[in-house]
């Protein structure tokens, strides 16, 4: 066997350490999608001091796991959120941040048709719709 057909190795799961159960537990307190610095404030007010650094290590670091979504609000910054593990996308507020998971059967044939027309396979794919919700429009 070369060195080209060797399958990566396996990464052990990460050490749980006190600032990713800090982390990961401040995720369960709400249910909006938030910045990097608005999670280390929130560890702050709880009293968990946990450096802004590692905030954004361990966030990426579940992000990497599948155990936050990630996305980019219209103005590029990364937002996280825990979220469910079936395969959803977002409806998004962009005035306060409101989240709902939506699914969308119509969106997975389309990427899963045109996939198919091009040859491609393995296909991954996400959409994130934003709006303004009902209570911040009235």
């Amino acid at each position: 066997m070369t060195s080209t057909d060797r399958q990566p190795a396996e990464r052990p799961a990460p050490r749980p350490t006190r600032q990713r159960r800090a982390v990961a537990q401040v995720l369960t307190t709400f249910a909006d999608f938030r910045s990097a610095q608005e999670i280390h404030e929130l560890l702050g007010q709880q009293g968990d001091p946990v450096g802004l650094a590692t905030v954004y290590r361990t966030l990426q670091l579940m992000a990497d796991l599948g155990e936050v979504d990630v996305l980019r609000s219209e103005d590029g910054e990364a937002i996280y959120r825990r979220c469910s593990d079936t395969h959803h996308h977002h409806l998004v507020c962009r005035s306060c941040g409101a989240t709902v998971e939506v699914e969308g059967p119509a969106v997975e044939r389309w990427t899963s048709g045109i996939a198919a027309d091009h040859g491609y396979t393995d296909v991954a794919h996400t959409l994130e719709i934003f709006g303004t919700c009902p209570a911040c429009r009235g």
